[in-house]
């Protein structure tokens, strides 16, 4: 046990803590816990906690189902929503087998890998999220309804605007964890928010987004509403996006800092990279069926392109108002993603674009939701459906470098399952209510 571990012990005694939550995600991104006693701590940072693998989704069969969560001490959150006698603090855990090796199939141990590549290679990502979801109205049974908390449009204010108080809410407690948010406001869709927090580094913006998600739906229901982060909950309304913004620093220097005058030949590269790779890595950017109800509407990308400002492009440079805020957007992923596995899978591929000096291809400056046939016939659509992201991450030898082959092989054999099922399915949209609604 570090130093760092005796000081979380020490703030935990400080702090009135009692119970600890040992938090991790599953194959697809859906956030598991378990809870300990705070006299367990001390054990659990040094010989883990075990649980059942099996019985969560893609990680193990019954023949080898034990694993164990290692707490992370720096990830420390005690949970502003349990105040008084008696608190909960959380940590994110480092999944090991028994031996005491790295679970393969653990997304943010892969992530942590990558991370290591990059430093390695001289260079830092840092990752900022601008994270959209919509707010409904719950029954009395405290059950989510279909209709919407308001009818404001973007930037709207109050009267319009009802969820003013709840992202005022959200934000402070956010704060009061250590997460920092920078700017929050009404979505364009009815009921629709978002709240955008500073980047970090590529780890903690993936633990963040989780604690993001359970804090916006704690709060939710604190307040008689519903927070849905699907990608499209309404389908003729706009849907949630996952913004990724990502910048890359080389010996303390932003390599982007020149994004808007002319790029450096590794901002370049690690752009190119990104659009080389982002139709094979669709599946983890978007990996439910209603993910692809989204392109191509609402300023969702439809094709693998880039420009500065335009957001119709898949990745654009947008207008920084200080250079160390210059970066890259990408703009198809969604809230629905497992964030080790999808930030892992752009960061690789803007690595590999470094490494192999590619090309940067002209950007495409046209309003890609009206250009013409001429413009768009020239370009790479993203995948249309789960079934053709699934095949093309299949085919795709940077996926299977990126996952070990059990692991890619367990996450395609349920999309498939998914895929089959929502083919299947009479009414496309009860398909979406009763398979992601209640739990995306």
């Amino acid at each position: 046990m570090d130093s760092t571990a005796s000081e979380v012990l020490e703030l935990i005694v400080e702090n009135d803590v009692k119970f600890i939550r040992l938090n991790f995600c599953d194959m697809f991104g859906l956030q598991k816990s378990i809870s300990i006693m705070a006299d367990e701590l001390n054990n659990a940072f040094d010989t883990g906690v075990s649980f059942d693998a099996h019985a969560v989704s893609g990680f193990r069969d019954v023949t080898e189902s034990d694993l164990f969560l290692f707490p992370e001490p720096s990830t420390l959150t005690v949970l502003p929503w349990r105040p008084g006698s008696g608190r909960v603090a959380s940590f994110f855990c480092d999944i090991r087998k028994p031996d005491g090796s790295q679970f393969l199939h653990d997304g943010r141990g892969l992530l942590k890998q990558v991370a290591d590549r990059a430093l390695k290679m001289g260079y830092v990502c840092k990752i900022g999220a601008e994270c959209e979801f919509y707010l409904f109205l719950t029954n009395d049974s405290g059950e989510p309804t279909n209709t919407v908390f308001d009818k404001g449009g973007y930037l709207d204010v109050p009267p319009l605007d009802k969820g003013e108080d709840i992202r005022r809410e959200i934000c402070l407690t956010l704060e009061e964890m250590g997460i920092k948010p920078e700017t929050s406001h009404h979505e364009q869709g009815p009921g629709q928010n978002e709240i955008n927090f500073r980047f970090g580094d590529v780890l903690s913006c993936a633990d963040n987004f989780l604690t993001f998600k359970s804090a916006v739906k704690t709060i939710a229901a604190r307040n008689g509403l519903f927070a849905s982060f699907m990608p499209k909950p309404l389908l003729q309304a706009p849907g949630n996006g996952l913004h990724m913004n990502l910048s890359l620093s080389q010996n303390g220097s932003n390599v982007f800092i020149n994004a808007n005058q002319g790029h450096s030949s590794v901002a370049e590269s690690f752009i190119a990279g990104i659009l080389d790779k982002t139709a094979q890595i669709t599946l983890f950017l978007n990996p439910i069926t209603n993910s692809y109800e989204r392109f191509g509407q609402f300023e969702a990308p439809k094709y693998v392109s880039w420009s500065h400002q335009n957001r119709s492009q898949l990745i654009r440079i947008p207008a920084a108002a200080s250079d160390e805020k210059v970066r890259m957007e990408l703009r198809s992923p969604d809230p629905s993603i497992n964030p080790y596995l999808a930030f892992a899978m752009v960061l690789s591929a803007g690595l590999d674009g470094i490494e192999n000096k590619l090309l940067l291809p002209p950007a495409v400056d046209a309003d890609l939701y009206t250009a013409s046939e001429s413009v768009t016939s020239m370009l790479t659509r993203l995948p249309e459906d789960l079934e053709s992201a699934i095949t093309l991450a299949e085919n795709s030898t940077f996926v299977k470098r990126i996952l070990d082959p059990v692991h890619l092989s367990r996450y395609l054999s349920v999309k498939k399952a998914e895929a089959a099922g929502y083919a299947a399915a009479i009414d496309k949209n009860r398909f979406y209510t009763e398979r992601y609604f209640p739990s995306v």
